[in-house]
């Protein structure tokens, strides 16, 4: 796909079909983009839609078809609107919550690679069954432990309000699970005694995966 130079080429752009049930348009709103007017469009057009199909079809899909709808909350950052939320996030101004635009490569900003070359795609979602858990007092780490033991995620980062996490695939998987959520910090990374093995424990009722 060329360039995004037109209207009528974001429309296109965004009537992309990334898997199943979603399309890229679900992934491209911004509050910053939208209250700046920053325009949130990927120079590398291909590449954004590469690593979205895989970000849905192998992680966004089966939530989906396990948990019920999946929530877009915050997916697909330009490099200009990563970057003025980045330095007002340094400027200590509240409601932006980026980090910098290299920390955000194959992350957030999907049409980049990261240092090491790699492709990746990261979305915040919210998934409404577990949300409604969460507010009558289900802990978060249930919902990350199914995850770690079902999909081929690359890394999860979990927010206080609505459970909300964000949820990375990459072409070379890190399987790290944070959160902002207590306990907060690192919940399991390559090398801990807790990385391996069955967590069914912790989320039993849940659904099976679809």
């Amino acid at each position: 796909m060329k360039a995004i130079a037109s209207v009528a080429a974001l429309d296109d752009f965004g009537r992309v079909r990334l898997s199943k049930s979603f399309f890229m348009r679900e992934f491209l709103h911004s509050e910053v983009a939208s209250f700046h007017g920053i325009p949130n469009i990927p120079d590398d057009p291909d590449l954004a839609i590469a690593v979205g199909r895989r970000l849905c079809e192998e992680l966004l899909e089966p939530l989906q078809a396990s948990f019920g709808k999946v929530v877009i909350r915050s997916a697909f950052r330009s490099v200009a609107v990563n970057g003025y939320c980045s330095e007002q996030q340094r400027a200590g101004r509240k409601g932006y919550g980026c980090g910098s635009n290299e920390s955000n490569f194959a992350g957030h900003i999907w049409d980049r690679r990261d240092r090491n070359g790699r492709i990746g795609a990261t979305a915040c979602i919210v998934i409404p069954w577990f949300a409604d858990r969460y507010a009558e007092g289900a802990d978060w780490r249930g919902l990350a432990w199914w995850i770690h033991d079902h999909l081929p995620y690359s890394a999860l980062c979990f927010f206080p309000k609505l459970a909300a996490f964000n949820i990375t695939w990459s072409e070379s998987p890190v399987r790290r699970i944070d959160s902002y959520v207590d306990p907060k910090g690192c919940l399991t990374k390559p090398g801990m005694d807790n990385h391996g093995g069955s967590h069914a424990e912790w989320y039993q009722g849940f659904p099976a995966l679809a």
